[in-house]
């Protein structure tokens, strides 16, 4: 993938993910009466959209992180180990950072 298509596809995946979480982060249209069984589907409901945040907020932390090494000169370079990241992987996901090989080893020790 080029150098500008990779720009535009991650600026736009940025764009994306903070129209996203500003949804995900925005109040309640209306406030109204809640039974108790309402207050814990909340809390459910409460639980579930922090966990889209911290979803959300690690993606864009990758997408950023990419459009700087598009700045830099370096998209496109395993971040550990140099080799060139896949095009068939950029295509897929344009944040990747890693070459298959690494990311594999990189998840294996988590």
């Amino acid at each position: 993938m080029d150098v500008t298509t990779a720009r535009e596809r991650l600026e736009s995946m940025l764009a994306d993910i903070d129209r996203s979480i500003a949804v995900l982060r925005g109040d309640p249209v209306a406030v109204r009466e809640r039974s108790a069984a309402d207050a814990g589907a909340d809390l459910t409901d409460a639980d579930r959209v922090q966990a889209m945040l911290a979803v959300a907020t690690a993606q864009r932390r990758s997408v950023v992180d990419a459009i700087k090494r598009v700045e830099e000169g370096t998209y496109g370079s395993c971040v550990d180990c140099a080799k060139p990241v896949p095009e068939g992987r950029l295509e897929a996901r344009p944040e990747a950072a890693r070459c298959v090989q690494c990311q594999s080893k990189r998840e294996r020790r988590r």
